[in-house]
């Protein structure tokens, strides 16, 4: 069975993904997604005020609403999925669950910024693609 990464961040583009794996006559069936979303940790002055289990829930919360929408153009395909919560910089924790699972793909929604933006503030797609230990489609 193959293993493939759906990384959402609950945009419209992240849909779009969904759909294209969803109706992509280039991948067969046999393969069960992995539906990730990373939340970015809270900073270390939140939590010394905020306690670790409603940040826990919090992120669990955020992770939720991100995934919603890609989940249930999965289900409603009959697409084996695993939902992932990650906690971290995302590029960074998306390629190291790459790695865990030893993936065969990661699909990622892009958002296409220009090059300008993508210089200044960094394109989190870019970064997998600079590290990922497998192929990367970006739709």
């Amino acid at each position: 069975m193959n293993t493939i990464i759906l990384a959402t961040d609950g945009s419209l583009h992240s849909d779009a993904a969904a759909r294209f794996l969803v109706e992509s006559p280039l991948l067969n069936r046999d393969f069960v997604v992995h539906v990730v979303h990373c939340e970015p940790d809270v900073a270390g002055d939140v939590k010394s005020f905020i306690g670790k289990a409603d940040i826990d829930a919090w992120h669990h919360e955020e992770s939720g609403k991100a995934m919603q929408s890609v989940v249930g153009i999965l289900t409603a395909a009959n697409v084996g999925h695993e939902c992932h919560e990650l906690v971290g910089f995302t590029p960074e924790k998306i390629v190291e669950y790459a790695k865990q699972i030893d993936a065969g793909a990661i699909v990622i929604g892009s958002h296409h910024h220009s090059p300008l933006i993508n210089a200044i503030r960094g394109s989190v797609s870019g970064r997998i693609l600079a590290h990922s230990p497998c192929p990367v489609m970006l739709v």
